[in-house]
């Protein structure tokens, strides 16, 4: 990505276009690069992007939750002047979305999830990676994936690098138990706000059924399929990603 990232004070973050906010949030696993064609394409069509990294490794132990990263998006909105905007969210991203959206709900007029968890998700499977086996690691990096091809060896290095790192193996243990802890199930009928779905038919990390439960909860939802793609699909298929999220965005006149 050809963006700058900037850092101030406690917040690091991309920032580009003008317009109507759209503020995104990368998963567990995640990177700023993520969501690098979301960036590149509404930065360009009237919108301001903005692309906070959430602190997931260098939050205190006992704080690292889904809570506390919707209250660190809530100090960032905040010190970024924006209210009432559009989320989008990955997987745990679109859990503290669906958080913030429970909590504080003057931040957030609509919202855009994908591959979220929030009422099920499987993680790194049964049983935790052995550190330092990096062909374990590859495996698991692709399977996110439908196409393999995807995990490029940038996302690979990222996760062996997480894995073999104590503090952060700590953190990611604690997301995950969080993660359940923090189930929406009795929340989204409550969640007015409307809301795009959009999930891969292969997505193996938070499977179909998930979306369709979501969609059954959620009392102004709509589910959108992109076949042959897993987990990620604004990284899988960006280019219709986009075109989703843009259709929905002029559909209910979020511009």
């Amino acid at each position: 990505m050809d963006y700058n990232v900037k850092t101030e004070g406690e917040f690091k973050y991309i920032e580009a276009g003008e317009g109507r906010t759209i503020v995104v949030l990368h998963g567990l696993m995640g990177t700023l690069d993520d969501f690098a064609g979301v960036v590149e394409h509404f930065s360009k069509n009237g919108y301001k992007v903005l692309v906070p990294e959430l602190p997931i490794y260098t939050l205190p132990i006992i704080k690292t939750n889904i809570k506390n990263l919707a209250k660190f998006v809530k100090k960032f909105m905040e010190y970024k002047n924006v209210s009432k905007s559009v989320i989008i969210g990955n997987s745990a991203g679109g859990h503290v979305s669906l958080y913030i959206t429970k909590a504080f709900p003057h931040l957030v007029d609509s919202l855009v999830l994908t591959g979220s968890s929030g009422l099920y998700e499987k993680a790194m499977g049964d049983t935790y990676p052995k550190r330092g086996d990096y062909e374990y690691i590859k495996a698991k990096t692709e399977a996110v994936f439908y196409d393999p091809k995807t995990a490029t060896k940038k996302m690979v290095d990222n996760l062996f690098e997480a894995v073999n790192d104590r503090n952060r193996v700590i953190r990611i243990l604690a997301m995950a138990k969080s993660a359940i802890r923090h189930n929406m199930s009795n929340d989204l009928p409550e969640m007015k706000i409307p809301v795009c779905l959009v999930w891969g038919k292969q997505d193996d990390v938070t499977p179909p059924e998930v979306a369709e439960e979501f969609d059954r909860l959620l009392p102004n939802s709509e589910l959108f399929w992109i076949d042959k793609c897993g987990h990620a699909p604004m990284m899988e298929h960006p280019g219709l990603f986009n075109d989703i999220v843009a259709g929905w965005f002029d559909k209910h006149n979020i511009k």
